[in-house]
């Protein structure tokens, strides 16, 4: 009896579809990683830059357009925020940093609306879930209380605010960005400066809380991802006064006592 030739497959089954099959698996695997983060928060620049759209004004990358956003809800709360300081801080200090707030961010809106318009943006016109969680806690906490919890959350949440400006400013190519970006940092700062000057920020836990959230994730605009022909209508905020943005130095408040070791 002559023995069976050896079995041979084809097609799929054959060596050579086998390798085939190995190496599109593999190639699978590695692009998944690559197609599943390109849309998540905390991704990196380059990741986000991949979004990028053409504008007359330079390319606008989703972290430009995230960026927006964030400033226009950073004034959504801030303000109030800065009103309500103005009137129930217990000391000069925590009244002129709610001052700074107001004229900061009245300064600011004005601004991130221009921005929006000329580049079709949509932007939210209330605050976040976080925001006014944050807004709650400032409500019903009154006397030296409301002063530590104003002084801590307004700096955590300039401290978070602070490093996207820098990222922003660093990487973007569009002009209209990146002169909103200069004024985002001048007043941030100047916000950072007044709050640290009330002599109530706790810079331990500031430092446990930014680690913990150190990458901002990004915000979801409230229309489409990038420039539209209908954005709506960012309603201007409207502080009480007539801001001037011709602010004085932070006011210092003592600092607290030590207490002797028992």
């Amino acid at each position: 009896m002559r023995p069976r030739p050896p079995i041979t497959g084809r097609g799929l089954f054959s060596g050579t579809g086998l390798i085939l099959v190995c190496l599109t698996a593999t190639l699978l695997a590695l692009a998944f990683p690559i197609w599943s983060y390109a849309d998540r928060s905390g991704t990196g620049a380059e990741v986000l830059k991949s979004q990028t759209v053409p504008t007359r004004y330079g390319p606008l990358t989703a972290l430009d357009r995230d960026f927006v956003v964030k400033v226009r809800l950073a004034g959504l709360w801030e303000l109030p925020a800065g009103q309500q300081a103005e009137q129930k801080g217990t000391t000069e200090a925590v009244r002129t940093a709610g001052r700074h707030l107001v004229e900061g961010h009245a300064f600011l809106d004005a601004r991130v609306r221009d921005v929006a318009a000329k580049l079709d943006l949509a932007l939210p016109n209330q605050p976040n879930d976080q925001q006014r969680e944050w807004l709650s806690t400032l409500d019903a906490a009154q006397g030296v209380t409301y002063d530590e919890r104003f002084a801590n959350i307004l700096r955590l949440a300039h401290g978070r605010v602070f490093s996207v400006v820098a990222q922003v400013r660093a990487a973007t190519g569009n002009s209209l960005v990146r002169a909103l970006a200069d004024d985002a940092n001048a007043t941030v700062l100047d916000h950072i400066t007044v709050l640290e000057a009330t002599g109530y920020v706790d810079f331990d836990a500031l430092a446990r809380d930014l680690a913990a959230s150190a990458t901002a994730p990004l915000t979801r605009p409230p229309g489409p991802p990038g420039p539209t022909l209908n954005p709506g209508t960012a309603v201007p905020l409207t502080p009480t006064g007539t801001p001037t943005y011709a602010l004085p130095p932070a006011a210092s408040s003592p600092l607290p006592a030590l207490t002797p070791e028992g």
